[in-house]
């Protein structure tokens, strides 16, 4: 595929996938009913999720959404583990970063760790998908962490023209958000709006629930620390962790449009020579989503060899 196709692909998402597509606009403009009772009354819990009972899990969501993306695996995982899955600062139904905080990802991994030290939690299971795997990476470097699994974490790239690109598609879907918003939402109550919104995202679009589709739009619309965070990302990369002190894999879909492993993924294996690697068939850049008993086992694997080793008891069945 060309340079130039690449860069459409990447100007058609941001976040849960919400295209700045013509035909994305389109079809919302072409659809004036008014939206369900359901809709217009949905008030989604984006503060923050904890439940379960094991070793403690912290689930780390992507950039622009919540901690619902991990709703899909959050019954098997609960069985075996304390799950925390917050929302990141600045990201809608958490609090704001302080006022004289500089948006980065080390602020939100402060932020992280401060949460951590409320709870009274030392170290932790980490699993983090896009940003949050980049989260959960940085984590484990500064001694946080029990094991990581990150999904398609972010921070590394082939070249500054594809990080360039894609901060500017994120940017623009920023854009179509805040002013198409509302008719996107009546676009994810169809099965060919879910197709036109989740492209890039999911490999399967028939399996995201409306509900949850529209939650993600309006946690984009109300997330203040994106247009800040996207101005510092392509400042400070993902750093080399050659010793992260703990197990580290890797989850790389075979099927992410937004971080393709050729062009993200490759590059990120180089910072991260001592993590393993798996390669994720027909699953998209949100796998939780796709295939969720594949993501759940991919965590659990690792923390159950973790927690043994620890002399944990096992927990659920």
């Amino acid at each position: 595929m060309s340079g130039r196709h690449r860069t459409t692909l990447l100007a058609a998402s941001i976040g849960v996938g919400v295209g700045v597509a013509a035909a994305a606009r389109a079809r919302a403009r072409a659809e004036p009913r008014p939206l369900p009772a359901w809709v217009e009354h949905l008030e989604p819990d984006t503060e923050g999720h904890r439940g379960g009972s094991g070793s403690p899990l912290l689930l780390l969501h992507g950039i622009a959404v919540t901690w619902r993306t991990w709703k899909p695996v959050l019954p098997m995982l609960e069985r075996h583990h304390d799950v925390i899955a917050p929302t990141l600062l600045g990201h809608s139904g958490a609090a704001p970063l302080a006022d004289d905080v500089v948006p980065s990802v080390d602020a939100l991994v402060e932020g992280v760790i401060g949460e951590l030290d409320r709870l009274g939690l030392d170290t932790v299971h980490v699993a983090g998908n896009s940003l949050g795997g980049w989260l959960a990476l940085e984590l484990a470097r500064r001694g946080r962490a029990r094991s990581v699994v990150a999904f398609s974490p972010g921070g590394a790239f082939g070249s500054n023209f594809r990080i360039t690109a894609m901060l500017t598609a994120m940017r623009l879907g920023l854009d179509a958000m805040e002013t198409f918003g509302d008719r996107l939402e009546r676009l994810a109550l169809t099965p060919r709006g879910r197709r036109v919104l989740l492209y890039t995202q999911v490999a399967h679009p028939e399996r995201f629930e409306p509900a949850e589709l529209i939650a993600d739009i309006r946690a984009i619309r109300n997330a203040p620390v994106l247009r800040p965070l996207f101005r510092v990302l392509t400042d400070h990369p993902m750093r080399e962790l050659a010793d992260p002190g703990c197990p580290v894999r890797v989850v790389w879909p075979r099927k992410d449009r937004i971080l393709p492993f050729r062009h993200c993924g490759a590059p990120a294996m180089e910072k991260l020579p001592t993590a393993e690697l798996i390669r994720l068939d027909d699953a998209g850049h949100v796998p939780m989503v796709d295939n969720p008993e594949a993501v759940s086992r991919l965590i659990m694997e690792i923390t159950a060899e973790v927690d043994q080793r620890a002399g944990q008891p096992a927990q659920g069945g």
